[in-house]
């Protein structure tokens, strides 16, 4: 079976980074699960090239070499599900250890086999946190992303921050799919819903990132990032106040490589860096957009490594955003999230989640970010 394209590109199609893969060139290979159900054997199209070995490997997930049939995993869900209480080692086992095409197909083969949804029944079977990590991993990425933005904007209490890492973390490709699966699962327009519960130059921002095409390629020209740098700098620390519409301007038209070339020309001319000077010239929602775009342009990594340390530090742990980092990056670039966890923090990632975490909740998570190389 076919996956719909735009799901399963949406985590390949990202700009040039570090951190990032590039497009798939759209060969095909075909895999065959491993049948141990009745059943005919059934076939799962895969993207087969170099750049995807690479994006694989950036990902923390890790899927069993040989694997059953998306029935039989279905089979052995339900059977979880059966009797006093529920099996969460087998759900994990299986949803923990499968991509997003292989979890859509055990969703599709769940519902012919049973007539139900198995979103609906995982939420009835599971409680707490590991509940609310599950619910957003089996989703498909895009799905997922605009499952977090509608919780975020229309929750009873809005998490801005929260609307304003995922719209401001993410290329212009996905946030082009990623506003057609909003529309198309809430019924409404995404810019609708940020117009109505952000305000003032954050939501000029916010509305400008989302509907501004941008270049996702590495090429940058040094003499135009040289000139942006100048142009920040006279829109803030050179004057008293700050022109903000040229903040908005530089950062929500200019591709991430550029943007990262922007903050070396900006040092290289002020001995100062351009994350500073953003602190320093802004504050509230406006400037964590300006610094989440900024800090994903110079290392997505790196962001969500300090945004992870920033979720576990100090007494409690902010469960909302821990499970939203580790469900949304486990299949992109967890590994080198933890690497640079590690480099900051010197500890492991696995051994703060671990510290911070208990029960099926912890198992899960650690699932997902996978044990250290």
């Amino acid at each position: 079976m076919r996956p719909r394209r735009s799901h399963a590109a949406y985590h390949m199609r990202t700009a040039a980074s570090p951190s990032m893969g590039d497009p798939p060139t759209g060969k095909l290979s075909v895999s065959r699960f491993k049948t141990l159900a009745p059943g005919p054997v059934r076939t799962q199209l895969v993207t087969g090239t170099s750049k995807s070995k690479h994006r694989r490997r950036m990902a923390s997930l890790s899927v069993p070499p040989v694997l059953t049939s998306p029935r039989h995993d279905a089979i052995a869900l339900h059977r979880a599900f059966k009797g006093f209480g529920c099996d969460s080692t087998t759900v994990i086992n299986i949803l923990a250890h499968r991509d997003a095409v292989q979890r859509g197909l055990i969703m599709q083969e769940y519902r012919a086999i049973y007539h139900q949804d198995l979103y609906h029944r995982l939420s009835t079977e599971l409680s707490g946190n590991h509940k609310k990590a599950m619910l957003l991993w089996v989703l498909d990425p895009v799905g997922r992303d605009a499952t977090i933005l509608n919780q975020s904007l229309n929750g009873d209490i809005a998490d801005l921050r929260a609307a304003t890492e995922v719209i401001c973390s993410r290329t212009p490709s996905q946030l082009q799919i990623m506003k057609q699966a909003y529309r198309a699962r809430f019924g409404c327009y995404l810019e609708q819903d940020v117009t109505e519960r952000t305000y003032g130059d954050h939501q000029k921002l916010l509305l400008a990132y989302l509907g501004i095409p941008r270049y996702e390629g590495p090429e940058v020209d040094p003499s135009a990032a040289a000139r942006d740098a100048r142009e920040l700098y006279r829109a803030g620390e050179k004057r008293l106040g700050t022109d903000e519409r040229a903040f908005i301007r530089v950062f929500t038209e200019r591709s991430w490589a550029h943007l990262a070339a922007v903050a070396d020309a900006y040092h290289h001319l002020y001995a100062r860096s351009l994350d500073k000077a953003v602190k320093s010239e802004t504050s509230g929602t406006f400037e964590l957009g300006l610094l989440t775009i900024l800090r994903c342009a110079e290392s997505p990594a790196r962001y969500f490594a300090k945004a992870l340390h920033k979720a576990m530090k100090g007494l409690g742990t902010s469960d909302t955003t821990l499970i939203r980092v580790v469900v949304t990056r486990a299949e992109v670039d967890m590994q080198y999230i933890k690497a640079e966890y590690h480099k900051k923090y010197k500890r492991s990632l696995a051994d703060a989640i671990h510290s911070e975490t208990s029960g099926n909740y912890r198992t899960f998570l650690l699932s997902l970010v996978g044990r250290d190389r």
